[in-house]
């Protein structure tokens, strides 16, 4: 897998982790905004409703008397009633003593009821209410008995005639206290078509973040192949060419003074010391082969296995063979006894020293028509970058021209 897919990969995958935390904190956010809304909607409508019930018992003067309308819980009740008519909130009055059969509180309106009444401080209440797979948020806030509440709610002889004629001495309703909870203001709200909207903005937040991600995709991918991939690859094509090639010329211009233009000068560098020892290298060959080509011996020069990578004009007279013929043959092919220089070798890599090398031997050598000589031969070591080299020169016997 090259470089630019991997990094790709890596990038895409944390595009879509980021793209999926955006979006689960997105969905977060819309579902507590939509649960606030709802609750500060619920507080609005129930401050109204208590706000409208102080203002008729503050400033209503018997006028209920002939007109029942205007009994403050009753209007409460009737507004209540216009506000469920007109939207999907159920609004309602609820007491634990109430004068009203609308107003009795269900089972969860009655714990909460009692819950705030130990809690007085605590002057409202919410939660989200499971009913099967459909979810309420419901909504209480307290009211408490005033001055103008006790005019009806207070002693039973100080109640007005018509109430004492709807509600005989020793109702619950009557004997309130001054601030003592009268009940509450129950609001339930269904969260089903709240929760819609979430979908729906959601989307939309989620369209213009994806939209956001893949520009920053393809921006960082364009950063990334410019500054780094594009040299990198720069590098790596330059080695491979100089791997086939061996051409240590070659030099690439160094894009700034950030890692990859380190890399960029080390690899200048590289090339520029590999250039310089080849051509040491090569000079050193030179010299070597003008050397051994004036010499007065025949002179081989061979690898560990025995092959022969150097020859002199003396060494092709002796083996009968031209230099291009000699080379690549092994030198063992031209000793009557191999195994001795077999044996040296091998000794001289297993102990580090050979009786053989730089010592000097008699052995027998055969030229290319089967020819024996006897010769002299002294054999040296060198160390290459790669392996070590033998070098082996030979003198012929007197004996064996004769």
């Amino acid at each position: 897998m090259r470089i630019t897919l991997k990094l790709t990969l890596i990038i895409s995958v944390l595009l879509i982790a980021l793209f999926v935390t955006l979006g689960w904190n997105s969905y977060r956010y819309e579902h507590s905004l939509i649960y606030q809304q709802a609750i500060d909607k619920a507080r609005v409508i129930s401050n109204q409703l208590i706000e409208i019930r102080e203002y008729l018992s503050a400033t209503e003067k018997g006028e209920a008397e002939k007109n029942q309308d205007l009994i403050p819980q009753v209007a409460a009740t009737r507004i209540a009633t216009k506000i469920r008519s007109g939207s999907p909130y159920y609004v309602r009055q609820v007491s634990l003593r109430n004068r009203n059969p609308q107003n009795i509180p269900d089972e969860y309106e009655t714990a909460e009821l009692k819950n705030l009444s130990r809690s007085p401080e605590q002057k409202e209440s919410y939660k989200i209410v499971k009913n099967g797979s459909d979810e309420t948020l419901r909504y209480m806030l307290l009211m408490t008995a005033d001055k103008s509440c006790l005019v009806c709610h207070g002693s039973f002889e100080s109640a007005p005639l018509f109430v004492q004629q709807r509600f005989s001495k020793g109702h619950s309703s009557y004997n309130y206290r001054d601030g003592e909870i009268i009940g509450a203001v129950s609001v339930s709200v269904p969260m089903k078509e709240l929760y819609i909207s979430i979908g729906s903005n959601l989307f939309s937040e989620l369209m213009i973040e994806l939209t956001i991600l893949v520009l920053l995709l393809l921006f960082t991918g364009w950063i990334i192949h410019r500054a780094i991939l594009r040299p990198v690859s720069t590098v790596a094509k330059g080695i491979e060419e100089v791997a086939s090639t061996g051409n240590f010329t070659q030099r690439i211009e160094q894009p700034g003074n950030d890692e990859i233009g380190h890399l960029v000068a080390s690899f200048n560098e590289l090339m520029s010391e590999l250039e310089r020892r080849t051509q040491q290298r090569a000079e050193s060959d030179e010299r070597y082969r003008n050397f051994i080509e004036i010499a007065k011996s025949p002179i081989v020069t061979f690898l560990p296995d025995g092959k022969i990578v150097i020859a002199n004009q003396k060494a092709e007279k002796l083996f009968g063979l031209t230099k291009e013929e000699l080379l690549g043959q092994s030198i063992c092919e031209f000793m009557a006894d191999p195994e001795s220089i077999r044996t040296g070798i091998k000794n001289y890599f297993e102990a580090g020293s050979s009786t053989l090398i730089g010592t000097t031997s008699q052995q027998t050598v055969r030229d290319v028509c089967g020819r024996l000589f006897d010769v002299e031969m002294v054999i040296s070591v060198s160390q290459t970058d790669r392996d070590a080299m033998f070098t082996a020169i030979l003198r012929i016997m007197e004996s064996s021209t004769g």
